[in-house]
């Protein structure tokens, strides 16, 4: 999917106004998991924006899931084989099972009502799915 440089400014100008804690850079990357493990239900261009804004704050230290993990995420993004996508299985249900359902419904809450979602570029791309 061809993701404009619009909305990649606006993720990472939205993640520089609205700077993640410790759990939710952790929430981040848990989604980020899941995508990568195929368990995301997120239509392909909320998908799109939560891998945006995990680039945009991978580099943050989380409270919870570490180095290791966004070293295992960069492997499984660019070369996905049977062997990783097991290790994303796996990391994916420790993190699940190590950040809270109300964290995490707080995180999704939070990124919406700060306009996450918000994108002239991203309505742009909806409409073409």
């Amino acid at each position: 999917m061809y993701i404009p440089d619009e909305l990649k400014h606006y993720i990472y100008d939205w993640a520089k106004a609205h700077p993640l804690d410790p759990v939710h850079v952790d929430c981040s990357t848990a989604v980020m998991l899941k995508i990568l493990d195929g368990k995301c239900k997120m239509r392909p261009t909320s998908k799109v924006v939560m891998e945006l804004l995990y680039d945009a704050v991978k580099h943050c230290q989380g409270k919870l899931l570490g180095d290791d993990i966004h070293a295992l995420i960069n492997s499984a993004r660019y070369h996905l084989t049977s062997e990783l996508k097991e290790d994303i299985y796996e990391q994916r249900l420790l993190a699940e099972t190590m950040i809270s359902r109300p964290v995490m419904k707080g995180f999704k809450a939070m990124i919406k009502a700060e306009g996450l979602f918000n994108s002239a570029a991203m309505e742009q791309l909806e409409q073409e799915e």
